[in-house]
């Protein structure tokens, strides 16, 4: 049995296969290519119980590629493995490496692989709720900005309905005004 490790990286990704000894079979940095990285594991894939792919921003390709070409994949919670806490100082290689270890041992916090066809609902609900958070933080200055240039406190609800015209009655500077409408 054989167990493989990928750190994700935006632009490469290091490759480990490991046996049950831990001892390293394997072990390159590649280009983000789907039929490259798929090239390497070829001659082991009749062997490896499965692949361990980082959780990182990227992912999707690479999971759902591997999946595709027949492999069992893992999505590692990094947040959740020892070797994450803080920083990481031992190099790609060792993650990597680390990443397989830790799934021979059964040990391996796996993060949830959402079928294709339903990322895109979740991927909109986290833009809606980045969108709301940043709009709560920018209504949140505009309550500081007024608290601080009129001593008075003005309720959110009245700050979202504000309109360019109205600030500018507010005998506020040029570059206030400027940037509560902004």
């Amino acid at each position: 049995m054989l167990f493989c490790g990928i750190d994700l990286h935006s632009n490469n990704s290091v490759v480990v296969i490991s046996d049950e000894s831990d001892k390293v079979l394997y072990s390159r940095r590649l280009a983000n290519d789907l039929e490259t990285i798929c090239a390497a594991l070829a001659p082991y894939q009749s062997q490896l119980t499965g692949v361990v792919v980082e959780s990182t921003f990227n992912w999707y390709w690479l999971v759902d590629g591997l999946q595709e070409h027949g492999y069992q994949v893992h999505l590692a919670n990094t947040t959740a493995i020892k070797q994450y806490d803080g920083l990481k100082h031992r190099g790609d290689e060792s993650d990597a490496r680390h990443l397989a270890h830790v799934f021979r041992l059964g040990l391996l916090p796996t993060g949830y692989i959402m079928p294709k066809e339903l990322r895109g609902v979740r991927d909109l609900a986290r833009k809606r709720m980045q969108l709301v958070q940043q709009r709560s933080v920018q209504i949140l200055s505009i309550e500081t900005q007024m608290d601080q240039r009129h001593g008075a406190h003005m309720a959110a609800n009245l700050i979202k309905k504000l309109t360019c015209d109205e600030i500018d009655t507010m005998g506020l500077g040029e570059m206030e005004a400027m940037a509560l409408k902004a």
